[in-house]
Order: structure tokens, then sequence, then C-alpha cells
């Protein structure tokens, strides 16, 4: 399994670490952090799996007000206890769990609602499928008012690109202050197909019209990706 180690000594909410080394590894227990998906498993158990397929059993917590959902993506740092454990590849201890938003795609677009999803420009950092959801990771500008923005990923009615969308962000008019960081993740389930596919997905930047494309594996894994762990903002819905 390739894990990644953070790069930067960061301090997650909730979490305080000791000091990294020159190469920029946690020195507390050698700790992990990587993007997952939840797993409820009912009376308050849960599990992870990982965006190359990993899955990850939380022996030991150190997060126990944690509330699993279905369906709900988190950064999740943690140190490996053991391999092959019941089933599944790892059984960890859980240093903290953060939310990512998670979300479906919108599929409503129309002349109505088409101001409501905004063309704010974005900075995107990293964009990425694993395990059948699209993350992106960007940057925006705010006034620092604690105005909530608003971020889709919209399907667009495209016959000869059928896998089009358009990632859209709307600042609700929010002054353009201080540089901020955000994080979202949207469900792909819907795609059935058995064979890679192409997304197409268009971005309004700070430098103009971008249109990035990505590719879809019918297992919805990718190799694990790595995301940066400092504060998102949460000023996003």
């Amino acid at each position: 399994m390739k894990l990644l180690k953070s790069a930067l000594c960061i301090v997650l909410a909730g979490l305080l670490l000791n000091a990294c080394n020159d190469d920029g590894v946690y020195s507390m227990n050698d700790a992990w952090y990587s993007i997952a998906t939840v797993n409820p498993l009912g009376d308050g158990a849960y599990s992870f799996t990982l965006d190359d397929g990993t899955t990850l059993w939380p022996a030991a917590t150190d997060a126990p007000w944690y509330d699993a959902q279905q369906k709900q993506r988190v950064i999740v740092v943690y140190t490996i206890l053991s391999d092959r454990f019941q089933g599944y590849d790892h059984a960890v201890k859980v240093l903290d769990i953060r939310n990512v938003l998670t979300k479906d795609v919108a599929k409503d677009l129309d002349e109505k609602n088409d101001g409501e999803y905004g063309r704010d420009p974005v900075k995107i950092l990293n964009m990425w499928i694993g395990d059948g959801y699209l993350n992106v990771e960007f940057g925006f500008r705010n006034g620092g008012m604690g105005v909530v923005h608003y971020v889709n990923l919209v399907k667009m009615d495209n016959a000869d690109t059928p896998y089009s969308y358009e990632f859209r962000h709307n600042a609700y008019g929010d002054n353009t202050l201080y540089a901020q960081k955000g994080m979202v993740a949207f469900d792909l389930s819907d795609i059935r197909e058995t064979e890679e596919i192409e997304l197409t997905v268009k971005i309004n930047t700070f430098e103009g019209e971008l249109e990035k494309k990505i590719t879809f594996k019918p297992s919805g894994t990718a190799a694990e990706t790595n995301v940066s762990a400092e504060n998102y903002s949460a000023d996003v819905k």
C-alpha cells in the first residue's frame, strides 16, 4: 500500500504533532494522513476506504465523538497497528478525522438557476478521481466576514461530450481580500460505464476558462493522491 506522509509540519485541528524531520515526516508515532470514504457499520462502528482501495479498521481512536455518515469523505490521521486484520488491509489507531465537503453532482441546471450556481473564479490546486469521487482541492478569495460560498459540479447537456461538467463557484458578492483553500468531493456513482471514460470539467479560473480531462476507471479507485494537511475554510457549502 502506498501511503503518503505529510510534506509539511502543520497542526491539524484537534491534533498536535510534536515535530517533523527535515523530510517532513511526522515524528509522533509516525502518523499518516489520507483522504478516505467512511463506511458506517452500525452501532457507532465504521471503517475507511482509501483512494487506492485500501481498507482501514479503526481498532482504537482518539476521536470517539465522530459520527460516521454514509457517503462522507474525510481526511483521516492515523497510525498503523497491524496488517491484514479480519479482512481489512490494516488495523489503525485514529488520531484525528476531518470531514470533507461531500456532494452529489448537480443535474438541474437551467436558465432559472444558472445564476445561483455562479461563475466566480477559483484556482484549481488538485483534481483527481478516487474511490468513485471527483475530488477538488481549490483556492478562492473571500472578505473574512463569514460569507459562505457555494461550490458545485454541474452536469452539462452536451451530446458531443456526454461526460461534460462545470465546476461552479458562487461567492455571493463577497470581497476578495484573503486567499483561502477549500476541498470538496463529488459522488460519481451514477456513472455506470464498464470501461475507462474521460470526463471533461470546465472551470472559471483567475486566469480565464480552464478545461481539464479526467480519466474515470470502472473500479472507481486510483493511486492515493497527495492532499494538503492545511486547514480548509469552513465558509464553503
